[in-house]
């Protein structure tokens, strides 16, 4: 067997990468931009959960929301260039999908203009569903498989549905202020006070499929998706619990999905300050990777 590559993976700030798996996942983020409506910027690169509910009590009383800003090709260069510098072989970017931002068009330019391998995959997710893929590329990496390799093999199993991401919203009007979802029939109008369930389809958009008022009964139709996109009741899985400041009811969707599954790691992370600007205040789910 070919000696082993020292890879570095990089993944966008939208990932909301749990902080704990950094270092172990031999990880970094490049981080998106928020721009508020007064023009001042600020980069979405902070995984404490501290200075993220400042952010989350800054939209709340928001009168309007910020727009959001992909990384720019430089940005996306000067990471590979330090990767370069200390020491690594190549460069594994994970993004979110193209389908909801130019972030991956930005990292790829980026590659032809460093020295350096670079293999650029489209995550077709967004989120959570992001951080289980770092987890089988270097899983792929640490058997040694080499970088067009590793690429190949995740495109693979995204393709396959190994990887997902179900949740919901309490504000759906975050969404259509963001431009992330179209209003369509059955979610027009206000929805302030009606949990809508979300889920990304195979294309990478961001779909609502129903709407509860009741707690329980919105986690009921996110399970019940989640096996009918190919993850069967009594899979084994790993779970990325994700939430907007809404703890309190992830606790009770991960106890549900342990009735459901046989599941073998669970992390909890809050929404990062982009994810967060289009999903407001109260979002609450998962990212799941089926073994």
């Amino acid at each position: 067997m070919a000696e082993k590559l020292k890879v570095k993976i990089l993944v966008d700030s939208t990932s909301d990468f749990p902080k704990e798996l950094i270092k172990p996942w031999d990880v970094d983020i490049v981080p998106l931009y928020v721009i508020w409506p007064d023009g001042t910027t600020e980069k979405d690169d902070t995984r404490d959960y501290q200075e993220l509910k400042k952010f989350y009590d800054k939209l709340r009383t928001a009168s309007e929301l910020p727009k959001s800003s992909q990384p720019t090709v430089e940005d996306w260069e000067a990471k590979y260039e330090e990767a370069k510098k200390n020491g690594y072989d190549g460069v594994l970017v994970i993004t979110i999908s193209t389908a909801m931002s130019g972030t991956y068009n930005s990292a790829v330019l980026a590659s032809k203009e460093v020295n350096i391998p670079v293999r650029v995959v489209d995550s077709k997710r967004a989120s959570t569903a992001i951080s289980p893929m770092v987890r089988y590329a270097r899983e792929l990496l640490d058997l040694g498989l080499n970088l067009d390799e590793v690429a190949e093999q995740l495109e693979k199993k995204i393709k396959a549905k190994g990887f997902g991401a179900f949740f919901y919203v309490q504000d759906f009007n975050f969404l259509v202020k963001g431009g992330r979802v179209s209003r369509f029939a059955g979610f027009v109008g206000s929805l302030l006070k009606i949990k809508v369930g979300i889920y990304i389809d195979d294309e990478g958009n961001m779909i609502p499929f129903t709407k509860a008022r009741g707690t329980k009964a919105i986690h009921d139709e996110l399970l019940k998706k989640a096996q009918e996109e190919g993850f069967p009741a009594g899979s084994t899985v790993d779970l990325y619990m994700v939430s907007c400041d809404n703890m309190d009811e992830l606790k009770e969707i991960e106890e549900q999905l342990r009735k459901v599954y046989k599941v073998k790691n669970v992390y909890y992370t809050p929404t990062g300050k982009v994810i967060s600007m289009h999903v407001g205040p109260g979002q609450t789910g998962f990212g799941i990777e089926r073994y």
